[in-house]
């Protein structure tokens, strides 16, 4: 990947937010707000993450299970009752603060757990708040496809979760303040721009499996497949291209649900030539996923920059100082170059370890690109969504992956 550009913007657009204070323009992509332009939305969702507690007493009470069985099978497991419940009960305060601080500035509050989060919940809100942490923040956002409906993160368990798509940890405990900053106008939108897919081909099937809240077995996760086909009075054959119901805020990955196998696909990168490879899958990402998977993925350590600069050094005596501080410089410069900003209307690609012989090559690895075009060779593939949303990406499928101004997220920066 070559230097990050500079971020990209538009000019100022003519976008309302639906409840200010009085009626007044909103600025465009990486403007900030201005100081009169505060909102305080009449009604907030507030969509709360399903805590390890919850999932694993949903999951027993079901089998009939107490909560003393519960406390012993999760002993066997290694795993900690004790732990888990306080985990549950920050989270639990962390929310109702949330809630508490919105109530009080008279706002009208509908709190929705994650497995009941739907499109109803999205029309009815003016804004929405996310309490959990990044995961919850990606599943809130892929609903949300009005680009003027503002989303907040807020990070309800900071010691176990980063949280990058969230408000900075000091207002996970101090929600009224970043409420201020927004009544006051004193924070910028950011526009996260986002990933579209329109999918077409031979017995393509559009319809989703949501993966979240499941923990779902290989089988499991094809039969849910199965089962969506069939909901259908029959496979679409040669059909146009069909825009997916999802936007990606992080990547999208296309691969073999069987990890051990190869993915074999084709792919084309900015109307450019068609090239078959085999691989270990392919990741799509937007600047906001570019420090998430497509990071790690491509990221180098220095015991590899290291044995690359002593090669160099050794082959033709390149004059490069080995000392520690070098090396890190090198490899923190490398991997930065990695990342962009979630602003940039560009996509970044990463082929997985991608296998070059006579038949296969690899001409494009990685690097940027406003558009891919992926066709399936697969035998049992899929196409997933940050994560939390699978689509069958099989033999004669096509995927075209690109980005649009109207899938732009709304979220904010406050100023400090």
């Amino acid at each position: 990947a070559g230097a990050v550009d500079k971020p990209m913007t538009r000019s100022r657009g003519d976008n309302w937010f639906p409840k200010l204070h009085k009626p007044q323009k909103i600025g465009g992509p990486g403007e900030r707000a201005p100081e009169s332009a505060g909102f305080t939305p009449a009604k907030v969702a507030v969509v709360t993450k399903t805590t390890r507690y919850e999932f694993e007493q949903q999951r027993y009470r079901c089998a009939g299970l107490s909560e003393e069985d519960l406390k012993h099978l999760l002993a066997m497991k290694g795993s900690s009752y004790s732990g888990l419940l306080e985990r549950h009960n920050i989270h639990t305060r962390n929310v109702q603060h949330v809630v508490d601080s919105l109530r009080k500035e008279g706002m009208e509050v509908r709190v929705v757990k994650r497995r009941e989060y739907d499109e109803e919940t999205v029309r009815w809100a003016d804004a929405i708040v996310s309490a959990g942490g990044d995961g919850t923040m990606l599943l809130v956002a892929s609903k949300v496809l009005d680009k003027h409906k503002p989303v907040l993160g807020v990070n309800t368990d900071p010691e176990r979760s980063e949280g990058h798509l969230c408000l900075p940890v000091r207002y996970t405990h101090s929600f009224p303040e970043a409420l201020q900053k927004l009544k006051l106008g004193e924070f910028r939108w950011q526009w996260r721009q986002r990933i579209r897919i329109y999918l077409e081909g031979t017995g393509i099937n559009p319809t989703p499996v949501d993966l979240h809240e499941q923990q779902l077995s290989l089988e499991q996760h094809n039969k849910a497949h199965r089962t969506s086909a069939g909901s259908n009075e029959e496979p679409e054959s040669k059909s146009g291209p069909h825009l997916l119901p999802v936007r990606g805020l992080n990547e999208v990955f296309i691969g073999e649900s069987l990890s051990s196998r190869a993915s074999y696909y084709e792919i084309s990168v900015d109307d450019g030539p068609w090239e078959k490879q085999k691989s270990s899958g392919l990741n799509v990402c937007t600047g906001t996923g570019s420090k998430a998977w497509s990071y790690n993925i491509n990221k180098l350590v220095t015991q590899a920059v290291e044995d690359v600069l002593k090669i160099g050094k050794t082959q033709i005596g390149l004059d490069i100082p080995l000392n520690r501080n070098f090396i890190e410089k090198v490899t923190s410069e490398y991997n930065e170059s990695l990342t962009f900003s979630p602003e940039e209307s560009r996509l970044f690609f990463s082929v997985r370890e991608p296998i070059v012989n006579r038949v296969f090559s690899s001409s494009c690895q990685r690097g940027f690109t406003t558009k891919v075009c992926v066709r399936s060779r697969c035998w049992d593939a899929c196409m997933v969504v940050d994560g939390g949303t699978s689509f069958e990406f099989n033999d004669g499928a096509i995927a075209t992956i690109s980005m649009d101004a109207d899938d732009a997220l709304r979220t904010v920066v406050l100023r400090d």
